[in-house]
């Protein structure tokens, strides 16, 4: 679905993405993991659009995807949420979705259709009775769950989570990997980046790491957890002792 071929990024010459290659299969999760600085944000800027490569291709559905602009990135099916949460905060949290819907993927320009699917996603993201409430009033787990409906509006077949379970507490994180596998279960296909690595160990197919901008390694998640690199410079040795 989504390929990566030898992703380079650099900021006045410093490279933040160092050749990065990678695959995502329809139907996976994968989880994206690395130190603060690895390029893991920056990664999801170059597949969304945000930043062109300095170097490399990206493919999405086959399509040469390099060149192509942001909103049509996500008319073709990509969609993300944010690590900083970004409603519209004087919008109601429907019309906040509604958005999604009415810019993403089969667009529908229909405003009462496309509060009817924000209705839909609202219920699937448990945040139905807050509808007409302004976005401005929710918590920092609803603004994340509104997030996620928002870029489930738009359609997409690949979503890019960039640590939505940061700053929630065990309760909250268990319903969100739990929503997240819903997603999923949904038909889409998801990319995650997450620091509660415990939490991305248990819900991810496969794992990439990311240090200094560069893949260290990739593989299943009890492959990851015994890697050596890869405990060097992220996961240190309590969380390998939890795997091992």
């Amino acid at each position: 679905m989504l390929h990566l071929e030898r992703v380079s990024k650099s900021f006045r010459g410093l490279k933040a993405v160092k050749e990065v290659s990678l695959d995502v299969a329809p139907g996976e999760i994968l989880g994206l993991i690395g130190p603060n600085g690895a390029g893991k944000t920056t990664l999801f800027n170059l597949i969304t659009g945000v930043f062109p490569p300095s170097h490399g291709k990206i493919f999405f559905d086959s399509h040469d995807i390099t060149a192509t602009a942001p909103q049509q990135r996500c008319k073709m099916g990509i969609a993300r949420t944010f690590q900083m949460v970004r409603p519209f905060l004087q919008l109601s949290v429907r019309d906040n979705v509604a958005i999604g819907r009415i810019y993403g993927r089969e667009a529908n320009k229909n405003r009462r259709q496309a509060e009817s699917a924000a209705r839909e996603m609202l219920e699937m993201v448990g945040l139905a009775s807050r509808a007409a409430d302004p976005a401005c009033s929710l918590n920092l787990v609803e603004r994340k769950r509104l997030e996620l409906a928002r870029a489930l509006a738009a359609r997409p077949k690949l979503m890019l989570l960039d640590e939505i379970l940061a700053g929630l507490n065990p309760s909250e994180i268990l319903s969100s990997i739990r929503l997240i596998q819903s997603v999923r279960d949904s038909g889409i296909t998801i990319v995650i980046v997450e620091h509660l690595v415990k939490a991305i160990f248990n819900i991810t197919d496969r794992i990439v790491v990311l240090n200094a901008g560069e893949k260290i390694a990739e593989g299943a998640p009890e492959t990851i957890a015994n890697d050596p690199h890869v405990i060097d410079a992220y996961l240190g040795t309590s969380l390998h002792e939890h795997h091992a």
